[in-house]
């Protein structure tokens, strides 16, 4: 089967988006299907089966780009269109699929307007974009014929199959290597996008409140160096490590935590709990539906006390965070996926996915049942 996968968010961009779209093509081809991906051009150089779309620096949301346009008839013939995002990539796509006839499916990773609160400084006009936004997204995810949502935190007015990212559980386990085996001190950990919406802010005023704890940040983004001009001495901040030393890091330290408000699933806090390490999370969506008492604790959001009292509850507990994510193995999700293809191509109908266990419940939060 040929799969287009058409994403506003790309390399060399370093996010939840782009690895999972990196880790689904990887799979579906181990599976022998070939698959496509346009996205916005940039400081990145096109591999096989890759197709850049002129864009422009994005001047709201610095590292990534506004796609402009590239004319349908220089991409490649296509069975199925597979969109990750609502913008210019995402249109082309659906504009390609209209075109041509093909089915639709559309992941919706991010929802966009709590951005416009979180970068635009004047609330009136964040909440008047959201409210012209919200509307446009929902009539584009309309036209879709399957969408699909990592968790119930779409919101959006529309019917979607729920079915997590994933992750690659045979890449993050626990490593046998300790990068702070010597510490004196427990060592608490971050890795993701250094931007308003992570308040990692929070996660420096806490250290400050704990120093008998070390905490290491790692990552890039606008916000870093802000963070470093205020980070405590038991802070350390790095760069963002390559892929293959995250299982490393996640290892080695004793708890990850994080204070964000903006993740659809949360996938380093899954890739943690992989290694072997229980997760600290604010107690708000998605981390009320997917950490829980087997693989970590919730802390109310803005109350710094209780997460420092959190912190200090989850290092004196032990738990088997690895076996508690197994549901969330990119592979079945893959299983699923291919499964939702087959039946567009096939019958045009919407199957319902063969098993949706994925432990989501509006009655039971953070229940990992």
């Amino acid at each position: 089967m040929k799969i287009g996968f058409f994403t506003d968010s790309y390399f060399p961009e370093i996010d939840g988006v782009t690895y999972t779209i990196k880790l689904w093509r990887e799979e579906l081809e181990r599976k022998g299907h070939e698959v496509y991906v346009v996205y916005p051009d940039g400081d990145y150089e096109p591999g096989d089966r890759e197709f850049p779309v002129r864009s422009l620096p994005n001047p709201f949301y610095a590292g990534y780009r506004i796609p402009l346009f590239r004319r349908p008839s220089t991409l490649p013939e296509l069975d199925v269109v597979h969109c990750h995002g609502p913008a210019s990539v995402g249109i082309l796509g659906r504009y390609y699929a209209r075109k041509h006839e093909l089915p639709t499916i559309y992941t919706h990773h991010t929802p966009l307007e709590e951005y416009f609160h979180q970068n635009v400084k004047l609330e009136s006009v964040a909440s008047a974009m959201s409210k012209l936004y919200v509307p446009l997204e929902n009539a584009f995810l309309e036209s879709f014929d399957i969408v699909t949502a990592s968790t119930e935190r779409i919101e959006r007015d529309v019917t979607h199959v729920p079915l997590p990212v994933g992750i690659d559980m045979e890449f993050f386990q626990p490593t046998a290597e300790d990068w702070y085996a010597d510490a004196d001190k427990p060592v608490i950990g971050y890795s993701g996008r250094l931007s308003m919406e992570k308040n990692v802010n929070d996660i420096l005023e806490v250290a400050k409140e704990v120093p008998e704890y070390e905490f290491v940040v790692v990552g890039e983004g606008p916000y870093r160096a802000s963070l470093e001009r205020n980070a405590p001495e038991n802070v350390e901040l790095r760069d963002f490590l390559p892929r293959e030393e995250l299982p490393t890091f996640y290892s080695s330290i004793d708890a990850f935590v994080t204070a964000s408000t903006a993740d659809t699933l949360g996938l380093s806090t899954l890739e943690a709990n992989a290694c072997g390490t229980p997760v600290i999370a604010a107690d708000v969506a998605p981390f009320d539906q997917t950490i829980g008492p087997d693989n970590g604790d919730r802390f109310e959001y803005g109350d710094l006390e209780a997460m420092a009292d959190t912190i200090e509850r989850c290092l004196r507990t032990d738990r088997d965070t690895r076996a508690a994510v197994e549901k969330y193995d990119v592979r079945r999700t893959l299983d699923h996926l291919e499964h939702l293809y087959r039946s567009q191509t096939s019958t045009g109908e919407t199957p319902a996915v063969a098993d949706d266990n994925w432990g989501f419940s509006d009655d039971s939060p953070g229940s990992l049942d």
